[in-house]
């Protein structure tokens, strides 16, 4: 594999390497990539069919991939601002189409909870979902970049699973990085669309609302099973479970309880909320000694018997530390100015509707961009949810870029 080192000078200092065909332009932080391998338009078509049908039983059908695609491993650095801005490096996949045009559109997908460190955007063969947006989009001409996030990949920290700041700041910073890695290769980016499930579903929005921050122009986002009130979806699971609820749902608060404690400087947290017979087994799945599957065998069934009936207690006034910063990393309420669509499902086994779809009426009364609540059916579960997200965001993102 070719390895290449982006070096990146101080006030807008160009620098150039011989091994790519053009300079390089300035930037905020030194990159360096390698070509990870390609999809040929047959393994990309297997992706969309055979591959489809072992990740969801859900009805639906893609248009057949157009194009092979490279793939490329991009490390970079970001800072964590919940940490004082503490310098760290990150990673991240850039999938770009083996097409004639140089200027193209792109589309960064933000990929949903992983209970693994590498089953992320820069290991595709781990990620179905990484997959079938490289199958999808850069099959048909899109560049597709996905962050890792901070504590994935190659990431030496913890996991940021849903910290704020740092997701964004990882989102923005693999964005610049992409661009810089599209220069070396001869590409030119134009027209940023916003893409993500669950997790990154939320992690778009986080990352929508710096880009906006910082006038940095999003044609579109799409979101599918959006948890965009992290306080009102986890005070649901507490005190209002349902027979539908994922087997797999207490997982996911056990990383925020860790995340948390870390990245908000939250001493004992995850000691105070966890049982005392869990906290073990949820540590070293935070810490990814273990899969979920190992932990699934000692771990209970629903996110009630998993934390301490005092966090439930407190959830009703939202008074402690923890869920005055749950409140606050909300990803909704703002006046965004980038029309969105929101999908959600009947059966979604994870994100109840109402809380996938609280921004569009919200859009409405602030007079925001054009938000739209899209629904996948009556038999979309969580993937299912995605799967049809998936195959409507691509042609609306087409007609407004009119590609």
């Amino acid at each position: 594999m070719r390895r290449f080192a982006l070096a990146l000078a101080a006030l807008f200092t160009v620098l150039s390497l011989p091994a790519l065909a053009a300079p390089l332009p300035p930037a905020q932080a030194p990159v360096r990539y390698e070509h990870i391998g390609d999809y040929t338009v047959e393994r990309l078509n297997t992706i969309l069919t055979t591959e489809l049908a072992d990740f969801s039983p859900f009805p639906i059908s893609y248009p057949p991939a157009k194009n092979a695609v490279s793939l490329y491993k991009v490390f970079y650095e970001t800072v964590i601002p919940e940490r004082g801005n503490k310098p760290t490096t990150a990673t991240g996949l850039i999938a770009v189409p083996q097409v004639e045009p140089k200027v193209l559109p792109v589309v960064s997908y933000q990929h949903g909870t992983v209970f693994t460190k590498t089953a992320v955007p820069s290991h595709p063969e781990e990620s179905m979902e990484t997959r079938l947006m490289i199958a999808r989009f850069a099959g048909q001409g899109y560049i597709v970049i996905g962050a890792d996030y901070i504590g994935k990949g190659d990431s030496p920290e913890p996991d940021s699973y849903m910290v704020k700041d740092a997701t964004a700041q990882a989102c923005l910073d693999m964005l610049l990085a992409s661009r810089l890695v599209c220069t070396g290769l001869g590409l030119t980016q134009q027209g940023l669309f916003l893409s993500g499930w669950s997790q990154g579903a939320w992690a778009t929005m986080q990352f929508r609302h710096k880009l906006e921050a910082l006038d940095m122009p999003v044609e579109a986002a799409a979101t599918a099973s959006t948890p965009c009130d992290l306080y009102v979806l986890l005070t649901r699971w507490l005190n209002n479970p349902t027979p539908l609820d994922a087997s797999w749902l207490p997982g996911t608060p056990l990383l925020f309880l860790y995340a948390y404690e870390h990245y908000y400087d939250l001493p004992g947290l995850s000691r105070a909320a966890i049982r005392e017979e869990y906290w073990q087994t949820a540590k070293d799945l935070y810490e990814n000694k273990i899969d979920w599957e190992q932990a699934s065998k000692t771990l209970p069934a629903t996110v009630r018997e998993l934390l301490r009936p005092e966090l439930a207690a407190e959830s009703s006034m939202g008074l402690s530390r923890f869920y005055r910063q749950l409140q606050d990393n909300e990803a909704y309420q703002w006046r965004s100015r980038t029309p969105s669509r929101y999908y959600y499902g009947k059966i979604d086994e994870v994100m109840p509707p109402y809380v996938a779809t609280l921004p569009v009426d919200y859009a409405k009364v602030v007079g925001a961009a054009p938000a739209e609540a899209v629904y996948a059916g009556d038999n979309a579960d969580h993937r299912g949810t995605f799967l049809f997200g998936v195959l409507d965001q691509k042609d609306w993102f087409d007609r407004l870029g009119a590609k």
